[in-house]
């Protein structure tokens, strides 16, 4: 009786500490238009909802694939501003099996801290050592330094759980003319914009199958004037050097039928089609 008291107390404490990740987006809802993330037909087969935490603070929110080591999409407030590029990448401590810490963290401090394995941390999420001798493909930000403010902020984008291996040219090319000079003249007028980017899973896989390369990247944007909303879209195939603009509603049907999981909705319906 007292051997199943104490697993009963042990799962519990395993429950609560995976609080931050595992069942919703209750932390930092914050990041979503209307606080409201997009619908369920995003989900992975075995999802991590992660509050991106850094220093005490939240920066912004991440949908993560356990099984495919990607992001599904990071969900952030459009604020950019001076800082400095991280020099170093972060893992997640939550994604892994035990209540560690929701700060996201190098894997040599993980390593120390609980006495782990780097093969234990890698159980669940992309490590360092899978991006290693990538041969046309970068490491590709979902949530980009350059959209945000202040180290802390910038820094926070460095961790794999907001990371995709994409194309060196579209991520050197016309994806980064969009992040740094399309979406500062969409947002010129915008008291608020409300940003999820995401990555559609592919077929092909990095480092021994562990990690996923994804088909398409995509990105939708959804911003508050003094008088309207409105949105916009983008979508790019991960082999091509090439960005296509869209609506919301159009981003929305591709996705859908890439995703295959039912009618995609990412923005609260105050944020026009």
């Amino acid at each position: 009786m007292l051997g199943l008291l104490l697993l009963q107390v042990l799962a519990s404490c395993l429950w609560l500490g995976h609080s931050e990740v595992v069942t919703s987006f209750g932390s930092c809802h914050g990041f979503f238009s209307d606080r409201i993330p997009p619908n369920n037909a995003l989900n992975p087969q075995n999802p991590a909802w992660i509050c991106q935490h850094f220093n005490n603070s939240y920066h912004y929110a991440t949908l993560y694939d356990r099984d495919r080591r990607i992001p599904v999409y990071s969900a952030y407030k459009y604020e950019p501003g001076p800082g400095n590029r991280s020099k170093l990448w972060y893992a997640e401590p939550q994604v892994g099996v035990s209540p560690y810490s929701k700060d996201i963290d190098t894997e040599k401090s993980i390593r120390n801290r609980y006495k782990i394995t780097l093969q234990q941390i890698g159980q669940s999420q992309a490590i360092n050592q899978d991006y290693n001798n990538l041969q046309g493909l970068d490491r590709g930000h979902l949530s980009p330094s350059g959209h945000q403010s202040g180290n802390n902020s910038k820094w926070a984008t460095f961790t794999l759980t907001n990371i995709v291996p994409q194309n060196s040219a579209l991520n050197k090319g016309q994806w980064n003319i969009y992040q740094s000079k399309t979406m500062p003249q969409h947002t010129k007028d915008c008291t608020t914009t409300y940003v999820i980017t995401g990555a559609v899973p592919g077929n092909t896989y990095i480092s021994n199958n562990r990690v996923n390369v994804p088909s398409h990247i995509w990105s939708a944007a959804c911003c508050q004037t003094n008088t309207i909303r409105r949105t916009w879209a983008v979508i790019a195939e991960n082999n091509r050097n090439q960005v296509q603009n869209l609506t919301r509603s159009q981003l929305e049907g591709n996705l859908t039928q890439l995703y295959g999981r039912g009618q995609v909705s990412l923005f609260h319906s105050a944020c026009p089609p």
